[in-house]
């Protein structure tokens, strides 16, 4: 079925509950120098008031206790480089002071298929954020959020769509390839989430109602399950998950998904597989593409039901 995103509330039920992730994207993606070799960073997990795990590149060129420079007022130390790939970063700014110099001095980390064919430009700092982003920590946007305006949200209340939010920060190893031939070898970087009481409350209630879950992206998903016990039931939770969801999951919570189409050889197509079966979501995949559908970040959305 072939429909416009404005159709989603006569998709839903009254008594559903849409699932929003309310991270905010923040302008993490900095260039300086260490000596006379320009560095690009992009910050992917914070470990600390003045502390990132960055990608950088060069990666190899870095060696632990050396300085990076941003800017007069904006530096940072490596100091740890871990077989994942990831460098540790100590800057020279904490808190609010960090935050103040990633934007004036950062730029909106695009991925990469995008960022191939342009720089980040202004616009980028609000249609790269959901309508609801709320939280800042994330270095990549939950794209399927992008979709809504305030007048779709607003039909979806008249519907009688219940909504909630929780915050996963989405780290840039959510979208890394699996280069290994063994999936279960992947590791997943880990990212921060909240799942406040209220919250896990509300989603309990409505599935105890009649209501379905529906996940408003991966990210979104991945941490209600995370989140959820084996009996169904959604906990409070505040800390980092590294869920790796591959077929053969047992899905706890999560009843409806929407989400993008994703890259091919991706933990994320592998969990949308798990989600609603590898053969159905080849065939849909196929469909899209014979009817010209954008793909990735920018591109359109898919409404997904959970196989039995």
């Amino acid at each position: 079925m072939h429909r416009q995103v404005t159709a989603l509330p006569a998709l839903l039920h009254p008594g559903d509950v849409l699932v929003f992730n309310d991270t905010r994207v923040i302008p993490a993606r900095l260039t300086g120098r260490r000596d006379a070799v320009s560095v690009e960073v992009t910050l992917h997990k914070r470990e600390g008031e003045d502390t990132w795990a960055v990608f950088a590149k060069p990666a190899k060129r870095l060696r632990v206790d050396q300085q990076v420079v941003f800017a007069d007022d904006l530096s940072a130390v490596v100091v740890e480089k871990r077989e994942t790939g990831e460098v540790v970063l100590r800057f020279s700014a904490s808190g609010d002071a960090l935050w103040g110099a990633l934007e004036r001095y950062g730029a909106m980390p695009l991925p990469p298929y995008i960022a191939a064919q342009r720089p980040p430009d202004a616009d980028d700092r609000d249609t790269y954020q959901t309508v609801f982003a709320r939280e800042p920590g994330a270095v990549a946007a939950p794209t399927a959020g992008l979709h809504f305006t305030d007048r779709l949200l607003s039909a979806l209340d008249e519907r009688g769509i219940q909504r909630a939010t929780v915050t996963l920060h989405v780290g840039a190893g959510t979208f890394l390839p699996v280069k290994t031939e063994d999936i279960t070898a992947h590791k997943m970087h880990a990212e921060w989430g909240c799942i406040s009481a209220a919250t896990a409350q509300k989603i309990n209630d409505a599935r105890q109602s009649g209501g379905r879950v529906v996940a408003v992206g991966t990210t979104s998903l991945r941490l209600l399950e995370s989140a959820a016990g084996p009996d169904g039931l959604l906990r409070p939770f505040d800390g980092e998950t590294d869920i790796f969801i591959t077929p053969g999951y047992r899905f706890r919570v999560t009843d409806v998904l929407m989400t993008n189409f994703h890259l091919p050889k991706s933990t994320l197509l592998m969990l949308v597989s798990a989600f609603s079966g590898r053969d159905r979501i080849l065939a849909a995949y196929e469909e899209a593409k014979a009817a010209n559908y954008r793909f990735y970040s920018y591109g359109d959305a898919c409404l997904l039901e959970r196989a039995a």
